[in-house]
């Protein structure tokens, strides 16, 4: 039976010198040992560094000349003991009062002291009823640096309250390492099994299956080597490695199924494996080429924000996808140099499919259904995408708080037990309290009446649960004074008041006195961080635009195919956003994820996701119109090479896509609500972009616009740079 795939020119006419990736995919296939043997020196040398050099992780977000940073700053030089990282040891008990069990609680005050690197431990703070106390413990170092295991410490010196009866929580920046971190292996798993399944049943061979997945794995151990060597030098955000994992799997995968595809097509067209590998990296890997570099792009182009966190994130991610294009260029073709004809050995059914099972397939009829009804597809299309996107309307950023860590966790009764208790430092503000430091440089007024001032205008401030006095340092350069919010540190009211402090009751206190007053903090950190995030994002959503259709123009010679392009995959971004809204923030999957209460949107989630989701949902637009583009280079018109493009495409893009959502949705289980928020976010862009964008959006325009789609001015013809590989 004849097949449309030999319609694509993927090889070079006779007569003329086959191209750079023809000539090294034949490369590889004809020296499989070698190149596998390199991959695997390569994967085992990536893996040993990884664990020699000594990976740094951290969340510590740096704004410098940010208010908060410079509180800090004053803080720390005034008085460098106030500045230190510190945490809270709850202690609570159900009945009677904790000062019933005074020697086991002395006991474990006393050893607390005594741990490595505590520096002071405060006299408890008991609430009303007595049933809560807390005490603070301060280090001389940063708290995430000490490990988890400086957990079992921590028991240890607290085991004489828990024996008298008294139950004992971690709180404040004790979460940094009280937290157990994130165990990936089971999602791996089952990311990998449920790709098996529908490579699979994608083939139909045993052989072909495990071919993409194994290539995958060993790109991604070197990936995760790589960035373990790099976070010995550059300090990567905790959650870096689990991203770049979630997103090399799912790429790799992918990158090796389409070649995969595309070379069985090739045997069963008669060719022999050796050219069929180079005709296949001659068609499909230039594909593979423009998908990994549009993500990496808009991955780099994190960096852009000026925050170090987010740009790094985005590195560690790149790192992964660059990888694995390295090798699904090398280490594909390699290993199916080394299969060939045996590709289908070990079947689960009878008849092998590639690319398209005829002129006449289930795919070709689609084609030509939407062909009949283009206005009818891309309407129906354009009104689910924006009725997805009508929660994004109401999005809230912030800090996603120790209130949404799991019930029964250390940190979530230290939580709850702070936040129901009432007093002085109790109740859900506790858990999020600002400081506020004064700057006495310059002062008209002296300190006690400065002191004053500030204290009678925060009395008056509505949202306020308490205050302490101002309290000079000891150096007497500073006022620092803690302000009790009455909502707790994630809630739209207390990132209202801290709008509130910075831009109208802090100065209007001190506006005749000459001193001037910064809000500091855990909390004000993060809030600052959100609104820093939210001014940025336009740039970054900018920056990936323009490059994204850059290179979409200068491959595919349109001017109309780029701004489809780019306009479609922001509204895929737009629906994935609104569909996160409704689930995490509205509160319609929280107990589906596991989660007790809704929660805001991380702060920098969006920025994260606009980057990787246009970068990934680029990639299946990719690999379609690329194939499109060889049918009307060939000399289809327009409406045939859409419906050619979309037949051939449809069982691999269709497979790829379950597989790339199958290994984001099995991140969903992580205990980490972040991790939680992007795995859901990119496997819902990937379902919209696969099913409704590709399937409905795509093919219905192309086929309205027809000739146009290709239509590119003379002049920018000839200035644009040609992509001949």
């Amino acid at each position: 039976m004849h097949s449309l795939a030999t319609a694509a020119p993927a090889a070079s006419p006779p007569g003329t010198r086959p191209n750079l990736l023809h000539r090294s995919g034949a490369f590889c296939a004809r020296h499989p040992v070698w190149v596998i043997a390199v991959w695997l020196l390569v994967v085992a040398a990536a893996l040993w560094g990884n664990k020699t050099v000594g990976a740094s992780y951290s969340d510590e977000v740096s704004l410098p000349g940010s208010q908060t940073q410079t509180g800090a700053d004053l803080l720390e030089a005034s008085d460098p003991a106030l500045a230190d990282p510190n945490g809270k040891v709850v202690f609570h008990v159900t009945s009677s009062t904790v000062s019933d069990h005074a020697d086991g609680l002395g006991q474990a005050l006393d050893r607390l002291a005594d741990l490595p690197h505590v520096t002071a431990v405060t006299k408890p703070v008991t609430s009303i009823d007595g049933a809560t106390a807390y005490a603070t413990m301060s280090f001389d170092e940063d708290i995430k640096s000490l490990g988890h295991t400086y957990v079992d410490h921590l028991d240890k010196a607290t085991a004489p309250a828990r024996a008298a009866g008294i139950q004992v929580g971690y709180g404040g920046d004790l979460h940094d390492i009280a937290r157990r971190p994130a165990d990936d292996a089971a999602s791996e798993a089952v990311g990998i099994a449920t790709a098996l399944v529908v490579l699979l049943l994608a083939f139909g061979s045993i052989a072909a299956a495990l071919m993409p997945l194994i290539t995958a794995l060993i790109s991604v151990g070197v990936g995760m080597g790589v960035i373990g060597i790099v976070a010995g030098a550059l300090t990567f955000a905790t959650s870096a490695p689990t991203l770049a994992l979630m997103i090399g799997l799912g790429v790799g995968i992918d990158y090796a199924l389409f070649l995969t595809t595309r070379f069985r097509q090739d045997l069963l067209d008669g060719h022999d494996p050796e050219d069929a590998v180079g005709r296949t990296m001659a068609g499909s890997g230039k594909a593979v080429i423009v998908a990994a570099v549009t993500v990496a792009v808009a991955l780099l182009s994190l960096y852009a924000c000026g925050l170090t966190m987010i740009g790094r994130l985005g590195l560690a991610a790149t790192v992964a996808v660059l990888i694995t294009a390295l090798a699904a260029l090398t280490l594909v073709p390699a290993a199916l140099g080394i299969v060939g004809h045996r590709i289908d050995r070990l079947r689960i059914r009878r008849r092998p499919v590639a690319e398209t099972a005829g002129d006449d397939d289930g795919w070709h009829r689609y084609a030509r259904l939407v062909g009949r009804h283009p206005r009818t597809f891309l309407t129906a299309g354009l009104t689910l995408l924006v009725v997805c996107a009508i929660p994004l309307f109401s999005m809230r950023l912030g800090h996603i708080d120790d209130g949404a860590d799991p019930v029964g966790s250390t940190t979530r009764h230290a939580y709850d037990w702070i936040s129901d208790a009432e007093g002085n430092g109790f109740g859900p503000g506790a858990n999020g309290p600002f400081t506020v430091v004064v700057d006495l440089k310059g002062a008209a007024l002296p300190p006690d009446k400065v002191a004053d001032e500030l204290t009678d205008t925060l009395k008056k401030t509505d949202g306020i649960a308490g205050i302490t006095p101002p309290r000079p340092t000891k150096d007497g350069k500073l006022l620092v004074t803690t302000v009790t919010p009455a909502t707790g540190p994630q809630t739209a009211e207390t990132g209202g008041l801290f709008e509130t402090l910075t831009d109208h009751t802090l100065p209007d206190a001190l506006e005749n006195t000459g001193a001037h007053a910064y809000l500091t903090g855990s909390t004000a950190g993060q809030l600052e961080f959100r609104d820093t995030v939210t001014e940025r994002l336009p740039l970054i959503i900018g920056i990936v635009l323009i490059c994204a259709f850059l290179l979409l123009m200068a491959v595919f010679r349109s001017l109309v195919i780029p701004l489809k392009a780019v306009a479609l995959n922001l509204l895929t971004t737009g629906a994935s956003y609104g569909i996160l809204v409704a689930v995490f923030q509205w509160g319609w999957g929280e107990h589906l994820l596991g989660m007790s209460e809704p929660v805001p949107i991380e702060s920098y989630v969006p920025m994260m996701m606009f980057a990787i989701v246009f970068g990934l949902s680029m990639d299946y637009e990719i690999f379609l119109l690329s194939r499109i583009s060889e049918e009307w280079h060939a000399g289809h018109d327009s409406e045939e090479a859409v419906g050619r493009g979309l037949s051939l495409t449809g069982r691999v893009i269709t497979c790829a896509a379950l597989i790339m959502t199958a290994v984001f949705l099995s991140f969903t289980g992580s205990p980490t609500v972040v991790v939680k928020m992007l795995a859901l976010g990119l496997a819902i862009s990937v379902i919209l972009d696969a099913t409704v964008v590709r399937l409905v959006l795509v093919p219905s325009l192309m086929f309205l616009f027809g000739r146009s789609n290709w239509w590119l001015p003379g002049w920018l013809e000839r200035r644009l740079p040609h992509f001949s590989m």
